[in-house]
């Protein structure tokens, strides 16, 4: 008799649905026959990554055949000065994602909860179902609310809590939603979590918010020894294919961390393109700007259009198209034009689209525009 290997499988594992990344450009100008096509589906910055960062890339094709330094000493040690931390408060990370994964691992098993939003990043799901770990989802603020709808509602979170509950996950801002929560609001939900609960506050966009909403993670590490907080080079350092992200902890939770991260989780090409990364702020600055002004043409134009869009501190926005938006994300592949449903965000009539350059975001706008009147 023929074995079923999905019955051997970890219990989690065995009805996890993997997560799905967005269309890459060459699969759907393989398809169509067509050539020109942006990709507004990722999230990606599209300026690129900057040239120090290439050139540290450049610096060390002559030693790819070395291991990498297990521990990232160099990058850990300027994150740790950056941030205004230890060194062992450092946990580097295959990108963000592993961090996520690996926190995970460390404090969630099958008798134990965490708690996320309905909206969250589908990243968290995955991993506490693959450990066997119960989901306490919380509800989000109701869609009619007039400044903050679909975000984090800080009452929920608290109410999600139960006595098994190990880990709470809050991205700030959220992904896909983009929406936020203030600092105040933020630091006072955090103030009423149980100790010994952990609290992993994803920062993956904390680059493009505005700067009176972004935390000072050593102070705020100082006072809640139970927050974990992520970051990542894939978003406005725009390393994503080099998958690179960091921790900042508690150096006890920072070891447990380390206890289960893989020898070397991060490679020399990664760690040298986010050491050259961190000291552009040049290329930040620009890539905010350009993000900020896009978020106001896209605004304006969904607003020109009708169309109901979701408040972002993101380099994303959401679009309510007050339908099924796959039929709409479908017709704008035929035009070249990738973006994001979020159907399996139970966001059936929403298109997250990631702001690009000007020309296409302009490109994005008139495909939807020409759809959308026939």
């Amino acid at each position: 008799m023929p074995v079923s290997f999905k019955s051997l499988a970890a219990p989690g594992v065995q009805q996890l649905q993997p997560y799905l990344p967005g269309k890459p450009v060459e699969e759907l100008e393989r398809e169509l026959g067509i050539a020109g096509s942006i990709k507004l589906a990722s999230n990606e910055n599209p300026l690129g990554p900057c040239q120090a960062a290439l050139d540290a890339i450049a610096s060390q094709l002559d030693s790819i055949h070395f291991y990498p330094d297990g521990s990232g000493f160099r990058l850990c040690r300027r994150i740790a000065e950056i941030h205004g931390v230890n060194e062992n408060c450092v946990t580097p990370g295959n990108g963000s994602n592993d961090i996520l994964e690996l926190a995970a691992r460390a404090f969630l098993t099958a008798q134990s909860s965490a708690v996320y939003s309905r909206h969250s990043f589908a990243v968290y799901p995955i991993v506490v179902q693959a450990v066997g770990a119960k989901a306490n989802v919380a509800p989000p603020i109701p869609e009619d609310h007039a400044s903050m709808p679909l975000g984090h509602d800080p009452d929920a979170l608290l109410s999600s809590i139960d006595d098994a509950t190990r880990m709470l996950f809050i991205a700030n801002p959220n992904n896909p939603t983009g929406t936020w929560l203030e600092p105040d609001v933020l630091r006072k939900l955090i103030e009423q979590i149980p100790g010994d609960v952990i609290v992993v506050l994803d920062l993956a966009y904390d680059e493009y918010m505005d700067d009176a909403l972004r935390i000072n993670s050593a102070e705020w590490l100082a006072v809640f020894p139970n927050l974990v907080i992520t970051r990542t080079f894939s978003k406005i350092h725009a390393l994503a294919g080099l998958r690179i992200g960091y921790s900042l902890s508690s150096p006890e939770i920072a070891e447990l961390l380390n206890r289960v991260r893989q020898p070397f989780n991060t490679n020399m090409l990664a760690q040298a393109a986010a050491l050259a990364s961190l000291d552009d702020t040049a290329h930040v600055d620009k890539s905010v700007a350009m993000n900020n002004e896009g978020k106001r043409y896209l605004a304006q134009a969904f607003d020109e259009l009708g169309l109901n869009y979701l408040p972002t501190m993101g380099n994303f926005i959401s679009v309510n198209l007050n339908t099924d938006a796959q039929p709409i994300y479908d017709a704008l592949l035929q035009q070249g034009v990738i973006v994001r449903p979020v159907a399996n965000y139970q966001m059936p009539q929403y298109l997250r689209i990631t702001i690009g350059t000007a020309e296409q975001n302009m490109k994005f706008i008139e495909a939807l525009t020409g759809i959308l009147r026939g």
